[in-house]
């Protein structure tokens, strides 16, 4: 039988409250001092891990600290920059062009809503999900990476697989206000526990919440641990 709508935010109220106890104080993983260095962080770290943006970052940020900065840069000189971020030439371009349209069209400071943010070329939903809500303090989306996508369909909360179509899935399962801090928990969850090729099931603290739990532990692929929930 199909979970109601009704059972499935339940569930989501519990599996909120769990992860809360395991990560109280949940923060961006990307460093950074301010929006701007937070935007261009968001869009280095596609296809790439968030340790390695924060190696590439504080040199890019102390050859260009202000969007007009990087507006004005030579292509060349950026891409030697964040190299090592992988898919340099495309990210280089991402950057500059956001830099850009930041100083012609927002007076050099990053814009705080939806809309003007995805206005910049190479800013997508996701990404103004993290400045928004990060750097302005705006819950206005559910920031769905590879992460989210991933746990969002093993715990039975989207069968989607459009990262768009996700975030309207969760959007109506988690209260507004849990938005940002939600995306930061089931990230750390993904990298610590339930990681893509070998889930940790039985050190899952979400196990009884999760749709194939039950079938792990009967099988005895994953047992419940004394301090689970």
């Amino acid at each position: 039988m199909a979970e109601t709508l009704g059972a499935k935010r339940q569930r989501m109220d519990e599996v909120l409250e769990i992860l809360r106890q395991r990560y109280p104080t949940p923060q961006c993983a990307l460093h950074h001092r301010n929006a701007f260095e937070l935007l261009v962080a968001t869009i280095l770290s596609a296809q790439c891990t968030d340790a390695r943006v924060n190696l590439v970052t504080p040199a890019l940020f102390k050859h260009y600290p202000t969007p007009k900065a990087l507006a004005l840069s030579h292509p060349a000189e950026v891409e030697k920059l964040i190299q090592s971020a992988g898919f340099f030439r495309a990210k280089t371009k991402s950057i500059r062009s956001a830099a850009g349209d930041i100083v012609a069209h927002h007076g050099g400071a990053v814009p705080d809503t939806m809309e003007a943010l995805t206005a910049l070329r190479g800013v997508g939903r996701k990404t103004a999900n993290v400045v928004l809500g990060n750097a302005f303090g705006q819950n206005v989306g559910v920031v769905v990476d590879t992460h989210v996508t991933r746990l969002s369909q093993r715990l039975g909360f989207s069968r989607q697989k459009d990262p768009v179509k996700i975030e309207q899935d969760l959007m109506k399962l988690v209260p507004q206000a849990e938005w940002t801090n939600f995306s930061h928990r089931l990230i750390f969850l993904g990298r610590e526990v339930c990681t893509a090729r070998r889930p940790n099931c039985t050190n899952c603290p979400l196990l009884t919440r999760c749709p194939t739990g039950p079938r792990l532990i009967k099988s005895g692929k994953a047992r419940i641990t004394d301090n689970a929930p």
